[in-house]
């Protein structure tokens, strides 16, 4: 008996030792889930379900997207002036420093070059200094005065081992004013200057001044009156002076500029204008035999090409055609004495005509303005039979 009592005393001890195991940990559980509510008021917890597993699908991999490139620096941030000590200023297309100060202009690049006005292309008084540093070149000109006004030009070099060369894609220009209150035009040692209007070619007349702030108009010195300036015949820029976009016969002549600015006023160099005729408009040119040519086979026979011009203006004269090479003779004779025009005629022989010499044949007349073409179309007639007896 007092076995089968230890046996269910040890019985009763282990049933209440796995039930207190059992309230502490339905105690803590309930605790942690208090802690969790409090810390995400208003969010039910979530009933625990079996995640279901996706389906891996088979495909492109997935495009990376590309990053994101900088844009480039703006090529006019890599010239800047340099004002009095540690006072730099980024430059635009132009700038203006008062003849007399210094001008100093600091360029990006290892190495670079400069290109600057054909006046200080020959400065031989020590004015301009040229200094490369590790980084960047300096340009520094003292002692300025009216006649350094025109474009400056940086050129960074491109270089592989001693071999260099500029980079004319990341030029950077800027236009320098140097305003002097006693010469309003960039002096000139020329008291005129030849001009040629060409009818196919704008004609530019230079007028340039020292100040932006100049007022420019045009003049005809015989009759004396001043040229209307409407924009779109004539035209002015500050930085390049008149242009005459389509050249005309009665724009010859002797033309100046005329400035005011602060109550000075001032005449510049006199432009002589030559009108010449310098694209195809008065260019003649045909054929001896214009719409067909008729070669008997077997015969031989020439082709001229004729082609009047301007003795002002050169031209290349060439042959088209199909079938084997043919040679070609030109001569060139005056025509109006010779001071005018010239008369060209380029004869294409045609020895022992064949059959594949049958086709379209085209003469051209061609220059950097344009060019001008006549063509005729060659047919060979079959040889003819002998007479029957």
């Amino acid at each position: 008996m007092t076995h089968i009592t230890d046996v269910g005393n040890v019985k009763i001890h282990l049933t209440m030792g796995c039930f207190m195991i059992c309230s502490d940990c339905y105690l803590v559980y309930c605790h942690k889930d208090a802690q969790e509510q409090r810390r995400s008021p208003g969010k039910k917890a979530k009933t625990g379900k079996p995640k279901q597993a996706k389906a891996v699908k088979k495909g492109p991999l997935p495009v990376k997207p590309k990053p994101k490139v900088k844009a480039p620096m703006q090529a006019q941030n890599l010239l800047i002036q340099v004002i009095n000590r540690g006072k730099f200023l980024k430059v635009g297309e132009t700038i203006s420093v008062h003849a007399g100060d210094t001008l100093e202009l600091r360029c990006r690049g290892k190495p670079v070059q400069w290109a600057l006005p054909s006046y200080l292309e020959e400065e031989d008084e020590g004015r301009l200094r040229i200094v490369q540093h590790e980084r960047y070149g300096v340009l520094t000109l003292i002692n300025t005065t009216g006649a350094d006004t025109g474009e400056y030009t940086c050129y960074p070099m491109f270089c592989e081992d001693t071999d260099c060369r500029k980079n004319y894609d990341k030029a950077i220009k800027v236009f320098v004013f140097f305003p002097d209150p006693q010469e309003l035009f960039v002096p000139s040692s020329d008291y005129y200057e030849v001009i040629q209007l060409r009818s196919n070619w704008p004609t530019r007349l230079p007028c340039q001044v020292t100040s932006p702030a100049a007022n420019v108009t045009l003049h005809r010195e015989f009759p004396p009156v001043e040229v209307a300036v409407d924009g779109t015949e004539i035209s002015f820029n500050v930085k390049k002076g008149f242009t005459i976009h389509r050249p005309r016969p009665y724009h010859a002549g002797a033309l100046y500029c005329v400035a005011n600015l602060g109550g000075l006023r001032q005449s510049s160099t006199k432009y002589m204008l030559i009108y010449l005729c310098g694209c195809f408009d008065y260019a003649i040119i045909y054929f001896n035999c214009h719409c067909l040519c008729l070669l008997p086979l077997t015969h031989i026979h020439s082709l001229t090409c004729n082609f009047f011009r301007s003795i002002f203006v050169s031209f290349y004269l060439y042959w088209e055609q199909i079938g084997r090479p043919l040679y070609t003779l030109e001569s060139i004779n005056s025509v109006g004495g010779g001071a005018t025009g010239q008369q060209i005629q380029s004869i294409l022989l045609v020895d022992e005509v064949r059959d594949v010499d049958q086709g379209a044949y085209t003469c051209t007349a061609e220059n950097l303005q344009g060019s001008k073409s006549v063509s005729t179309t060659v047919k060979v007639l079959p040889k003819a039979k002998p007479p029957k007896p």
